[in-house]
């Protein structure tokens, strides 16, 4: 198994990425349903500010992360929040989150990133257990979705 950031020329592997959060969230419709432009993609995979990353097993993606970069305006630094996080039913339990969640750690050290966060779903118990055995800290939050 590989973890690689995925980059420009990388549309396979995005396209790959979405199948797996689609097919892990129970969501295919929205990750694969309308594909967005290759063009559109090769202009967020240019962006460093979005972190994907793709765990590879042999030529398949197995598991990723959908992360993003985001500068702060009270201090000169950014977090990283991370977005989503899948791994592929049969291949669980064999450090892929972990692999991925270290490369991610890895990359927002590189970028001077002084937190990485994400947000659970309380029904969502495996996951809530995985982050808490990395967090320092937690802190209840809600999340709201306004309509522009």
């Amino acid at each position: 198994m590989q973890v690689l950031r995925l980059g420009r020329a990388d549309l396979a592997l995005l396209r790959g990425l979405n199948a797996v959060f689609g097919e892990v969230f129970g969501e295919p419709a929205t990750y694969i349903g309308a594909p967005p432009s290759d063009a559109y993609c090769r202009d967020l995979l240019a962006d460093r500010n979005i972190i994907l990353l793709v765990a590879v097993d042999v030529d398949r993606v197995v598991g990723g992360i959908g992360a993003y970069v985001l500068r702060k305006f009270e201090q000169e630094r950014s977090e990283v929040y991370l977005y989503d996080l899948a791994v592929a039913e049969e291949h669980r339990r064999r450090g892929i989150a972990s692999a991925l969640i270290a490369e991610l750690r890895r990359i927002a050290r590189e970028t001077g990133a002084w937190m990485v966060f994400v947000q659970g779903d309380q029904e969502d118990e495996p996951a809530i257990a995985f982050y808490r055995q990395l967090a320092a800290s937690e802190e209840p939050a809600l999340h709201f979705d306004i309509a522009p």
